[in-house]
């Protein structure tokens, strides 16, 4: 897609509209504008996310394999639940634009209608009664840690969030359409802080000043809510995700009430899906409150629970063991997946994090391999706040778990944790994801320029030792060179025993037409690199096509 930048705002995309499959979605701009509607083998290849890996860098030494552990925390590996939230997401979205189609009469009446209201300052849910809503709302439940936070920006980030329109099959047509918008459920359950966070994302998107115009005065709450319908409706909001829901339980009498009263009411009559983030401590409100909110639609509430010990368990665990910076590689034995998995309960957060902790004490204490002793002494000694929690769960006795309203917030101070220590998918699906895993793998990231030279010098098959001191001799010496050139004048210090290349006493002095120095030289005086000059002379060998090459 075409991307532009509001004035004042965010990136965007302009419009492509495309030809729709399905009978009812054709013809409405808005719906023709999203991407396409994706299969589960495209979904998985979008949403995975496998950070670079080279085998040899388990050969640096400690102070860098501890900063690449971090790698970690980027790998996204998607699971079934995944592939259910992004189906439902693309149904709401779509399901909630099918009786808001912009070229029809009831759009138009329905913007008329929000006018008069900002107006008259009266905000009614009965409002817009002719309305007929197509939209629908889900909510997502689970315990912290489970990733439905990241789970719901990875689904989003499919989705451009800004839309540019301005013609639509040779009709004139502007418009923004902010296909969705994710908002946190203030601390203290405030509807009111709600709407000002409302104003000031939808400002920062679209370059608007609604907060200046209505978040500061004497506005009311209620005036309020008719200005964010209004804005929902002129904007054609797709979706609004509300996350840590569970805020609403701390919210002044009365507020929760309001809150989910103003959600019903976008979904019912603006026509916007709402979907609700929280942890369990959030149902008791959600189910006593929200009700009315659940149309039948088909879409049902996510209940985000506990990974089991399945085949979504072994496809989480056998994509985060192929991470592995300790000198020695350990395979993942039957006793270490379960030792991972009884120190976890199968909370994806806590796994990653005691894989990830484990590695690093490996690594600092010198041991350089990962044991199942070693994994539960980790936990031990590192996971003591969220211990109670963690206990119940192995008990499995429901008075125990009972005590946690949330499950106990997972919240590990890593980086905390480093200082210290310096002191159901089925298996065809499975084989294609982790195939997608290796070809990824041998994609680059970004990467400093010193990583870079001392990785290309490791697939040389030269001694990780020799070519971090190499490197960081020549960046010391000279400033500015591109990678190539650092690779280069690296291999020719470590050829010469460490000493750094002399410069030439006298420029008259006759060199040999194949001596590299002499080649470098002409090169410059031709306004030449290095890299172009040595290539030429077919002396260095194509970075692109030789190293890096797949594992």
């Amino acid at each position: 897609m075409n991307k532009v930048i509001i004035p004042n705002g965010a990136n965007a995309v302009i419009a492509e509209y495309k030809e729709q499959l399905i009978p009812e979605y054709s013809g409405n701009p808005l719906i023709e504008a999203l991407p396409p509607i994706y299969s589960q083998e495209e979904i998985v290849d979008k949403l995975a996310l496998y950070p670079r890996y080279n085998p040899e860098e388990r050969q640096l030494e400690s102070h860098y394999r501890i900063h690449m552990v971090q790698r970690l925390f980027q790998c996204f590996q998607p699971l079934g639940i995944h592939l259910d939230l992004e189906s439902r997401i693309s149904r709401v979205i779509r399901q909630g634009y099918l009786a808001r189609n912009p070229f029809k009469p009831s759009y138009a009446e329905s913007l008329q209608d929000g006018y008069k209201a900002i107006q008259s300052l009266k905000w009614e849910l009965s409002s817009n009664a002719s309305f007929r809503t197509t939209a629908s709302g889900f909510t997502i439940i689970g315990v912290s840690g489970m990733g439905k936070t990241t789970a719901i920006n990875r689904v989003l980030s499919l989705y451009p969030q800004i839309i540019v329109h301005s013609q639509y099959k040779n009709i004139n047509f502007s418009m923004y359409q902010l296909v969705w918008l994710k908002l946190d459920c203030p601390f203290d359950g405030s509807l009111k802080g709600l709407c000002i966070e409302f104003f000031h994302k939808v400002d920062d998107l679209l370059g608007t000043d609604y907060y200046k115009k209505f978040g500061v005065g004497r506005k009311t709450v209620d005036n309020m809510l008719s200005i964010i319908s209004q804005i929902a409706r002129n904007t054609a909001l797709g979706v609004l995700v509300i996350d840590e829901i569970q805020h609403l339980n701390g919210a002044k009498s009365g507020g929760d009430e309001k809150m989910l009263n103003f959600f019903v009411t976008l979904v019912n009559t603006i026509g916007v899906p709402v979907i609700l983030i929280g942890t369990t401590k959030a149902l008791s409100v959600l189910q006593s409150e929200f009700r009315q909110a659940r149309r039948g639609s088909g879409q049902g509430d996510m209940i985000w629970e506990r990974l089991s010990k399945d085949k979504s368990w072994e496809l989480l665990i056998n994509a985060l063991w192929d991470y592995q910076w300790t000198k020695k590689e350990v395979p993942l034995t039957p006793e270490l997946n379960d030792v991972i998995y009884e120190e976890s309960q199968g909370i994806i957060d806590i796994a990653v994090k005691l894989y990830a902790m484990s590695q690093i004490r490996a690594i600092l204490s010198g041991r350089e391999d990962i044991t199942a002793n070693l994994i539960k002494q980790v936990a031990k000694d590192n996971l003591k706040l969220v211990r109670p929690m963690l206990e119940a769960l192995k008990s499995g006795n429901i008075k125990e778990i009972a005590k946690y309203e949330d499950i106990c917030t997972v919240d590990i101070d890593f980086l905390g944790f480093v200082d210290k220590s310096k002191q159901s998918l089925d298996w065809d699906m499975r084989m294609k994801m982790l195939q997608r895993q290796q070809k990824e793998k041998e994609k680059e990231v970004s990467l400093s320029k010193k990583e870079q030279a001392i990785l290309k010098l490791l697939d040389l098959n030269i001694d990780a030792k020799k070519a971090q001191k190499a490197v960081e001799q020549v960046l010391d010496a000279e400033e500015g060179l591109e990678v190539s050139e650092i690779v280069i004048k690296a291999v020719q210090m470590i050829a010469t025993n460490g000493k750094p290349k002399q410069k030439e006493k006298s420029k008259t002095k006759k060199m040999d037409e194949n001596d590299i120095r002499f080649i470098v030289e002409e090169g410059k005086r031709n306004k030449k690199s290095a890299y172009e000059s040595l290539k030429e002379k077919g002396l260095i060998k194509q970075v692109e096509n030789d190293f890096f090459k797949a594992v």
